[in-house]
């Protein structure tokens, strides 16, 4: 047995004759003729194989329901109830105002830009679910890959690595030596890496950063190693010895440390969105990019 196909606008016209109890009314709420009316509900009932209104006599103007009819009508309004919430789901996630958007960041843009970012962009957008990671950029750069976040933010110093990465710079900062303010290098203005091979080095998870410069013996001669940065900034403040951090990354509400920039090597870090680029962002997705983008764009201006 064949099912009919029903369209919304002639669920539409029939739920008006109904409730309104006229073609004629149910015409001018739709914006239409009378007989489109008539003919749009007798192609319904056609569809149906069955009558949905009794036959009117010409002492009456008011259209009642046939018992097929009455039992149709709260079906038809489920219909188009389904329809329109598909519908305004639809063209919402279009306009990235509802939906569930995944987001990888390193912790020193978690930090420092997003929580504004992320506060404005959500403001017209109250129904969008927003999952949030920091994690190290190579941490970002795989759940990217996995397909476990829709974008990332993180630094990608090696880009031949990541061919299936397309990568869109966004902020930029330097690398400098953190130390307590009290330690012997704390007055420096700017430092030579050869400088800190005198004192008790900790690597973390930006000291890949040193790769491929005059400064990577650096992490040979690192005696500790501390990923996480809560971790690292306590080991720091209490003088178990100096590390390397991008400025992004550097405690600046700490008072018992210092950064000096590192000028020998002078080395810039380069922080973008990160996304796979053999794959079409969700509309929330390419809104937020979108938002970053122009952002960003008039801090530069400013």
């Amino acid at each position: 047995m064949a099912m009919p196909e029903f369209k919304i606008a002639q669920l539409r016209h029939f739920v008006w004759v109904a409730e309104l109890r006229g073609f004629h009314n149910a015409a001018e709420k739709a914006c239409r003729t009378q007989p489109a009316i008539s003919l749009s509900i007798r192609d319904l009932e056609n569809k149906l194989s069955t009558h949905l209104f009794e036959k009117r006599n010409a002492k009456t103007t008011v259209t009642t329901l046939t018992p097929f009819g009455r039992y149709f009508l709260p079906k038809a309004k489920e219909l188009i109830a389904h329809h329109d919430n598909i519908a305004q789901d639809m063209a919402l996630m279009s306009e990235h105002k509802t939906g569930h958007l995944r987001l990888a960041s390193v912790p020193s843009i978690a930090c420092h830009m997003l929580p504004e970012l992320l506060s404005e962009f959500i403001a017209d957008s109250p129904d969008l679910h927003i999952s949030f990671f920091d994690d190290s950029s190579e941490a970002v750069l795989r759940k990217v890959e996995k397909r476990q976040v829709d974008i990332g933010i993180a630094s990608l110093p090696h880009e031949h690595e990541h061919s299936g990465i397309e990568f869109t710079p966004i902020w930029q900062d330097q690398i400098g030596l953190v130390c307590p303010v009290n330690h012997p290098l704390a007055e420096a203005e700017e430092i030579h890496w050869k400088e800190l091979r005198k004192h008790r080095l900790i690597r973390n998870g930006t000291s890949r950063l040193l790769e491929g410069t005059e400064a990577e013996p650096l992490l040979k001669d690192s005696q500790f190693l501390i990923s996480n940065m809560l971790s690292l900034i306590a080991m720091l403040e209490v003088g178990l010895g100096v590390t390397t951090l991008p400025w992004f990354a550097f405690p600046k509400e700490s008072k018992k440390l210092r950064f000096i920039p590192l000028t020998t090597p002078k080395i810039i870090r380069k922080i973008g969105i990160v996304q796979l680029s053999n794959k079409t962002l969700s509309p929330a997705a390419a809104a937020l990019l979108a938002f970053i983008l122009k952002k960003s764009a008039i801090a530069e201006n400013d």
